[in-house]
């Protein structure tokens, strides 16, 4: 990672909730999820905040590098339809060695919808991919 990369940077990212993002698009396979409404589902929010974190590292790690969230305590307190935007707020709040931690929102417009906390560990790609061919080879044997 680069020097650059400081506890209290701050990020904010914006996204239309689409009815691709809703419930019952969460799994369609699934005839439960199918048959609850059509809101933000909070599989879409979880990753659209870390979206917000990763879109806010990506200028200061270095080449090769990437992140991958190893932890992630939200609520989602308010249903949010198709149409509105959310507004990621994400907060870089320490880094410890490879791991960092964020405090993370978003908002609807209308609504507080989620807040917490979100751990990523930083990773080299090319060890990660490594690790999992390893892992692949491992139960093809």
């Amino acid at each position: 990672m680069k020097e650059t990369l400081v506890a209290g940077m701050t990020h904010e990212l914006r996204f239309q909730v689409t009815p691709s993002k809703t419930v019952p698009a969460l799994y369609p396979e699934s005839i439960d999820f199918s048959a609850m409404p059509g809101v933000f589902a909070t599989g879409f929010l979880v990753g659209f905040l870390e979206w917000a974190c990763v879109a806010m590292l990506a200028p200061h790690l270095d080449e090769g590098e990437q992140s991958l969230g190893t932890h992630i305590s939200v609520s989602h307190d308010a249903a949010t339809p198709p149409g509105f935007e959310v507004t990621a707020k994400v907060s870089l709040v320490s880094i410890e060695g490879r791991r960092l931690r964020f405090d993370v929102e978003a908002h609807d417009g209308v609504d507080l919808i989620a807040k917490g906390t979100h751990m990523r560990a930083l990773i080299l790609r090319s060890k990660f991919d490594e690790k999992l061919r390893r892992k692949i080879e491992a139960v093809a044997r």
